[in-house]
């Protein structure tokens, strides 16, 4: 055969081969987009196995497969391309980005996932104010005045001053009374015990199981009180009323609740602790925080040697000489707070939200998901990592709502929304032991018309329930 039909044939072959080649990827390309418009995840995956550089591939159109499951509203389907790396800048023929055909086609949550892959801007759903309310154990009576931890004359004088109040715990149960209820059909309502000097002395004067703290000075000066030291010559009287909390052993709370009958410990601490009034719950939250330190942190952690207190109870110092503690600031020197997320997650539809149960709640009983944070972790990246871990749902945005101290034995509970980018749920056993997406009608059901037969969720001095509340209030349309 002459080496030029040799060559026109050859030539033939491979323009023949381009072009079946060409057939192919068009009809693979086509696939792919039939899986993305229909919303079949699987076989998605499947071609991309096979195939991944077809992940941006356009059809004539312009379109890909991003925008054909940003157009049907499929969130697993953008989720996965997502995920394997596609360009969710490219221009259709019509100049549209998949967010672009997400936000047209009214898939708020699609076109949410999309906005904030790269940190961008929050969900619509989210406002752009948010009130920060105060929780049950946020709010006191009391004036800390720390300035005065470190004088300890003034701290000796107001130990022994009449007028001082006194609140007795015994093994980090507070001493409450029954008072009054408000009106007569109301249970009697639980009230910390005012205790003074007199009341508390030989108690006191047993050192070796007793630990005195000094919480504040009431908030209202107390003009009448001044007078009256006045009028005894005492000229240097500030008018102050100082709290301390006094923890004592088994042996003398025995003693202590035989000579006043009306009085008892209130444990276990919770939920009984949340029968306090709201004002009186904060001093208890102080008090009993800064009492269980001391109960834990007997030695001085760093070299194990004995301590003393100092600072009004609020500073251990370590009575080796030579111990590093001594030299400069330590923070095993001081009351510790162990920070904690607790987050209100919202589906990327913005009407549902992920609640999950512990094996020790009550039956029936599903809350806010909450972790520790971890050492060198920002609050959003603790609430990405605690829900994933927990739950598999993987988020987004964080925005801070408000917090609340909990002293079991000492922690901040730091209120967040979070907004899921995914919606599956893959509980981790070790963790919780269920979690569920519920709607805004289910939630409803429970918190405004109490209709707890399907589920329910913390009482409403938690903050966990506040955050479902916000969740519920802030584009709510009942």
């Amino acid at each position: 055969m002459p080496s030029g039909i040799f060559i026109f044939f050859f030539l033939n072959l491979v323009g023949t081969m381009g072009d079946f080649e060409k057939t192919l990827r068009q009809d693979m390309v086509s696939q792919l987009h039939d899986f993305a418009a229909a919303g079949d995840t699987a076989r998605l995956k499947a071609l991309l196995r096979r195939s991944p550089s077809l992940l941006n591939a356009s059809a004539g159109n312009g379109w890909t497969a991003l925008m054909y499951g940003a157009r049907n509203g499929h969130l697993e389907v953008v989720q996965v391309l997502l995920q394997e790396g596609c360009d969710q800048s490219i221009i259709n023929k019509s100049q549209q980005t998949a967010l672009d055909i997400a936000k047209f086609w009214g898939y708020k949550h699609i076109a949410n996932l999309l906005a904030n892959v790269k940190g961008g801007q929050k969900p619509s759903f989210l406002s752009n104010y948010v009130e920060e309310y105060e929780n049950y154990f946020g709010t006191t009576l009391l004036d800390r005045r720390s300035n005065k931890r470190t004088d300890s004359k003034w701290l000796s004088e107001k130990q022994s001053h009449p007028a001082t109040v006194y609140i007795l715990f015994s093994d980090l149960s507070p001493l409450v009374t029954l008072g009054e209820g408000r009106e007569s059909s109301q249970q009697p309502e639980v009230k910390l015990c005012r205790l003074h000097h007199k009341d508390v002395e030989e108690c006191m004067n047993q050192t070796e199981e007793c630990t005195l703290v000094f919480l504040g000075v009431e908030l209202q000066y107390d003009e009448n009180l001044m007078a009256a030291c006045s009028g005894r010559g005492l000229q240097e009287e500030d008018g102050l009323v100082a709290w301390f909390a006094l923890s004592i052993g088994s042996a003398s709370a025995e003693k202590f609740k035989q000579k006043h009958e009306d009085c008892y410990f209130l444990h276990p601490p919770m939920p009984a602790l949340l029968q306090l009034p709201e004002k009186e719950a904060g001093v208890v939250a102080q008090a009993r925080s800064v009492l269980a330190w001391h109960s834990r942190y007997r030695f001085c952690p760093t070299c194990g040697s004995a301590t003393k207190i100092e600072e009004g109870g609020y500073k251990k110092t370590c009575l080796k000489e030579d111990c590093p503690s001594l030299q400069g600031v330590h923070n095993t020197s001081y009351p510790r707070v162990d920070p904690v997320v607790i987050m209100q997650v919202i589906h990327p539809d913005g009407n549902h939200c992920l609640l999950g149960r512990q094996k020790r709640f009550p039956p029936g009983m599903f809350s806010c998901l909450a972790g520790f944070v971890e050492p060198g972790e920002t609050i959003g990246d603790a609430v990405r990592r605690e829900v994933e871990e927990e739950t598999g749902v993987k988020v987004s945005h964080v925005q801070y709502v408000s917090c609340q101290p909990w002293p079991m034995p000492s922690s901040l509970m730091i209120g967040c929304l979070a907004v899921a980018v995914s919606t599956e749920i893959e509980v981790d056993k070790n963790e919780i032991e269920d979690a569920r997406w519920f709607t805004r009608e289910q939630v409803v059901e429970v918190l405004i018309k109490g209709n707890q037969h399907s589920f329910f969720v913390p009482p409403s001095r938690a903050i966990a329930h506040q955050l479902i509340k916000h969740w519920i209030g802030m584009n709510a349309n009942l």
